[in-house]
């Protein structure tokens, strides 16, 4: 079982699932998760926070109005970070020597820059570390509800 300690992040698929009412479980688990990460060491990135609007505004999931909403009020919970010339560079190396795609290598490194030590994502490979962060696919057939019990206190 992977124990979050210290600072994570949380990809864009998490906080998508959050707000999908018709996702079933996964929507219940990510709305719980989320609600423990907002009180816990949790960076979410602008880049998350941007592919959260495109994505649910794009697939007529939420109206922009909404979809700002939710934006808006996690930019007040959580801390944000931005990535930098820097997270480009790493990204760009993580992209040729670990065949990530771009968006994911961006992430990666933005979280990386801003001291996580856990990824949380369904699209990166479970459980791998790189530079220091380890990603952490909740929903794994190894790690099944793992992480409300990760996140209590």
């Amino acid at each position: 079982m992977t124990v979050v300690k210290g600072r994570f992040s949380l990809d864009t698929n998490i906080l998508v699932y959050a707000v999908d009412r018709d996702g079933g479980e996964r929507h219940r688990f990510c709305m719980e998760l989320v609600g423990r990460a907002a009180r816990r060491d949790c960076v979410l990135t602008v880049q998350a926070l941007a592919e959260f609007f495109h994505a649910t505004t794009r697939k007529n999931q939420l109206r922009a109005s909404e979809a700002g909403r939710f934006v808006r009020d996690w930019l007040e919970v959580f801390e944000v970070a931005s990535a930098d010339s820097g997270a480009l560079t790493e990204a760009m190396a993580a992209v040729d020597e670990h065949r990530f795609s771009f968006r994911d290598a961006m992430l990666w490194a933005t979280a990386r820059q801003a001291g996580c030590s856990v990824l949380v994502s369904e699209d990166m490979q479970h459980e791998r570390r790189l530079g220091g962060v380890e990603f952490v696919n909740p929903f794994a057939p190894d790690a099944p509800m793992v992480m409300p019990i990760v996140f209590d206190p």
